[in-house]
């Protein structure tokens, strides 16, 4: 069972694919958001879902501290329904991703890396932190 991991952000998308086994999560790429186009963000998403072979898409959900959801876990619940209306064949799945881009930042900065490449990876690292909560949680 492959799956993508996916952390959607207004002008970015992180991700993180599987191995084939669905044990560990690895980063892939990261998207650049199409200005206001939404179909081509899920055209771009679909392709990768075709090119891997992914059963399961994992969309980070970003919640409030107090658990309810605010506009950009919206923006999230509503990338993930057309998702799922592009590509019926697959499951999409949304996962609590709280804190998870302070997590990549804290990991990426004990490992040294500059601000300037930080940048250019943290959604990257948060899709895989993402995907990989819940890989361990099956």
């Amino acid at each position: 069972m492959r799956a993508l991991g996916l952390d959607v952000g207004t002008k970015t998308i992180g991700v993180a694919l599987s191995d084939e086994l669905g044990w560990t999560a690895q980063g892939l790429v990261t998207l650049k958001r199409s200005e206001d186009d939404v179909d081509a963000d899920l055209s771009s998403v679909s392709k990768l879902v075709q090119e891997h072979n992914v059963e399961v898409v994992v969309i980070g959900l970003p919640k409030n501290m107090n658990g309810t959801i605010g506009p950009s876990g919206e923006m999230c619940q509503s990338f993930a329904d057309r998702l799922k209306q592009v590509n019926p064949e697959i499951d999409v799945k949304l996962w609590d991703e709280r804190l998870t881009t302070v997590a990549a930042e804290k990991m990426l900065i004990s490992a040294d890396v500059s601000r300037k490449k930080r940048k250019k990876v943290i959604d990257k690292m948060a899709a895989v932190l993402i995907l990989q909560g819940y890989l361990d949680y099956k």
